[in-house]
C-alpha cells in the first residue's frame, strides 16, 4: 500500500495526466475552401448539436460562444463559423496561414481540454433554421426553401459555409440570401449566387427574377444588400 504522501501526489497528477491524454487523442484536420482567407478545422468531435450553425464576425458578436471568443483572441482572425462537426476560421488579408494555423490548433485543443460548452447557456437556445418551412410560408417560398436546402446547402456547407434565407419580395421577384462562413466575402460567392443559385431558382420557379446577397455584418441586424 502506498504511503499517504505518495497517494496525495498521485491524485494531484491525475488532472494533468487527463489533460495530456485528451490532447493526445485529439487530431485536428484542416480542409481548404474556395475562399483563400478561410480554412475549415475538423476537431473530430461534435461542435454544435442538431445540425445548427452559428456565424460570428467579431469578438463582440461571439459573446455567446466561449470557443469563438477564444479563437478571436488570436490576432488576425476575422470571422468564426461553427457547424455540427467543423469550425471555419476566416483571417485578415495581411495574415498568413503559416503563422496563424499553429495558434488556432492550440486554441482549439486548449478549449476542448477545458470541457466548456461551445455555446454559453444564455446562447444555447436553438436558432431557428431559416430554410425550415413554416405554416406561414407561401407556396413560392416553400419551393425556394426546399430547393436551397436540398440542392444548394450541401455543397455550400462542404465548402465551409452556409446559406441563410432572409425573404422573398413577391412584387419584385427578388430572393434575399446571406452567405455565411467561408462563403462570406469569398471572391467566388457572387458567381455562386448569380451563376448557380439564381439560375437554378429562376429555372424551377418562374416567380423568381433575381437573387440578392445580404451582408449580415456587424452593426445592422438584418444586414444590407451587398
Amino acid at each position: 500500500m502506498l504511503p499517504s504522501a505518495a497517494r496525495r501526489a498521485l491524485r494531484a497528477q491525475r488532472p494533468a495526466l487527463a489533460l495530456r491524454q485528451t490532447l493526445r487523442r485529439m487530431f485536428i484536420q484542416t480542409e481548404g475552401t474556395p475562399n483563400p482567407d478561410s480554412l475549415k478545422f475538423l476537431p473530430g468531435k461534435a461542435v454544435l448539436e442538431g445540425g445548427a450553425t452559428r456565424d460570428f464576425r467579431s469578438f463582440r458578436d461571439a459573446s455567446m460562444s466561449p470557443l469563438a471568443k477564444r479563437l478571436f483572441q488570436t490576432e488576425g482572425v476575422a470571422g468564426v463559423f461553427l457547424s455540427s462537426d467543423f469550425i471555419t476560421v476566416s483571417k485578415a488579408d495581411d495574415v498568413e496561414w503559416l503563422t496563424l494555423k499553429p495558434q488556432l490548433f492550440a486554441s482549439i485543443m486548449d478549449f476542448y481540454a477545458t470541457g466548456e460548452p461551445v455555446l454559453a447557456e444564455d446562447g444555447a437556445e436553438e436558432e431557428i433554421d431559416s430554410l425550415a418551412i413554416t405554416d406561414d410560408d407561401s407556396e413560392v417560398v416553400q419551393m425556394i426553401k426546399e430547393l436551397l436546402d436540398m440542392r444548394i446547402r450541401p455543397s455550400v456547407q462542404e465548402d465551409g459555409g452556409d446559406i441563410k434565407f432572409h425573404g422573398f419580395d413577391e412584387e419584385s421577384g427578388v430572393v434575399l440570401l446571406e452567405m455565411q462562413g467561408s462563403c462570406s466575402g469569398c471572391p467566388s460567392s457572387s458567381a455562386t449566387l448569380k451563376g448557380g443559385i439564381e439560375n437554378m431558382l429562376m429555372h424551377y420557379i418562374p416567380e423568381v427574377k433575381e437573387v440578392a446577397n445580404i451582408d449580415g455584418g456587424e452593426g445592422d441586424e438584418e444586414g444590407v444588400l451587398a
